[in-house]
C-alpha cells in the first residue's frame, strides 16, 4: 500500500478486524473479486447496478436473533470487565441467522446505502459508516455511536440528551481524537453528536455521529498503509482503550469476526475513502451486529439495539 501510494496507483483494500487476512488489489484487478459502490464510487460497469431501483415487493428477510440469555451471558461478562476497570467501552457484537429468497449478490445489487461491498460468495456490507477519509492534505474520521428507533415520538432530542449515550459518545470521540493525533497534527472535533436517520425495511434507524479532522505530512501518499493500520481496529466497533478491549471482545464472543467490523475503500492516487464493515450479511445466512456497552448500559435495550441493527436497505 505504501508502494502504490508512493506511485499514485488507485487501488483497493479490505482488511479484516484481527488483521489476519488482508487483501488489496490494484483497481483495475477487482471488479470479478471485490464489488463496491463507495458513496458513488464503484469498480463496476454500469450495466451491473441497473437492478438498484427495480421494485423488491416479493423479498422476504426473517430473522431469529440468540436467545436473551445467551445475549446476557456475553453481556454480563463485558460489564463485570467494565467494573474491574479494564474498559470503559466495549462493543460487544452477535450473529442472528436469517432467511431470505435473496441471495447476498442479488442483495448488493439492490441494496441502497452508502456504502455497498460484495466479496463475492463470502458476504455482502451495507453501511452508514465512514472509518477515514482523506482529502487535500487532511484526515477525517466519522465515529457513530449512538443509535434510536426514529419512529418513537421525538426520537432525536432523546437519545441527543440520553446520558448514557453522551458518555458513550464522548468517550468514542476522544479515542478517535487520539487516534488520529497518531498520524496527523492539528486535530479538531469540527462537528459534535450531529443526528442523521437510515431507512431499513422495517422503519428509520437514528444515528449520531460526529465529525473529526486532521492534517497530514506532505508525504502521506507514501505512509498510506501505515496511516491505516496505525489506525487499526476502528474505535467504534472496538472500545476503550483499545488494546485491552479486543482482548475482552475475543474472550466474550469466542470466535474470530474475520472481516464483519473490519475495513474496506480506496485510493484514487491522491485521496481516500473508506467504511467500517457494519450491516454486514454473510454467505452462511448470518447477520451480525452489535452495539456499545458501557457501566450504565442495560442488557434488555442493548439486546433489542442487536436486532434493530439486523436489517437490508432494500425499499
Amino acid at each position: 500500500m505504501n508502494q502504490w501510494g508512493k506511485e499514485h496507483t488507485p487501488f483497493v483494500f479490505l482488511i479484516d478486524f484481527e488483521c489476519k487476512k488482508p487483501m488489496c488489489w490494484k483497481w483495475s484487478e477487482t471488479e470479478n473479486i471485490f464489488q463496491f459502490n463507495f458513496d458513488g464510487v464503484t469498480n463496476q460497469k454500469a450495466a451491473n447496478t441497473q437492478n438498484n431501483n427495480t421494485p423488491t415487493s416479493d423479498f422476504e428477510f426473517n430473522k431469529t436473533p440468540i436467545s436473551f440469555d445467551e445475549y446476557k451471558n456475553k453481556f454480563d461478562q463485558i460489564k463485570k470487565e467494565i467494573e474491574l476497570g479494564n474498559s470503559f467501552l466495549v462493543n460487544l457484537t452477535a450473529k442472528t441467522k436469517i432467511t431470505s429468497n435473496y441471495t447476498i449478490g442479488e442483495i448488493y445489487n439492490k441494496a441502497n446505502a452508502k456504502y455497498t461491498c460484495y466479496l463475492k460468495d463470502e458476504f455482502v456490507c451495507f453501511s452508514p459508516e465512514t472509518f477515514i477519509k482523506i482529502k487535500e492534505g487532511k484526515i477525517y474520521s466519522y465515529p457513530m455511536k449512538g443509535t434510536i428507533n426514529a419512529g418513537i415520538p421525538d426520537a432525536k432530542n432523546i437519545i441527543l440528551n440520553d446520558s448514557k449515550e453522551i458518555s458513550e459518545h464522548a468517550t468514542m470521540v476522544d479515542l478517535i481524537r487520539n487516534d488520529l493525533s497518531r498520524v496527523s497534527k492539528n486535530v479538531k472535533v469540527n462537528k459534535y453528536r450531529y443526528y442523521e436517520e437510515i431507512a431499513t425495511q422495517d422503519g428509520n434507524l437514528g444515528q449520531v455521529s460526529s465529525e473529526i479532522v486532521g492534517e497530514l505530512e506532505a508525504n502521506y501518499c507514501e505512509n498510506i498503509g501505515e496511516i491505516i493500520f496505525d489506525l487499526l481496529p476502528a474505535g467504534s466497533i472496538s472500545g476503550a482503550p483499545k488494546q485491552k478491549t479486543v482482548k475482552i471482545i475475543a474472550a466474550a464472543e469466542k470466535e474470530d469476526r474475520g472481516y464483519y467490523t473490519g475495513i474496506a475503500g480506496y485510493y484514487d492516487g491522491q485521496n481516500l475513502d473508506s467504511t467500517v464493515l457494519i450491516r454486514y450479511l454473510q454467505n452462511d445466512h448470518n447477520y451480525r451486529s452489535g452495539g456499545g456497552i458501557t457501566c450504565n448500559s442495560e442488557a434488555q435495550k442493548e439486546y433489542q439495539e442487536m436486532i434493530d441493527k439486523v436489517y437490508v436497505p432494500l425499499f
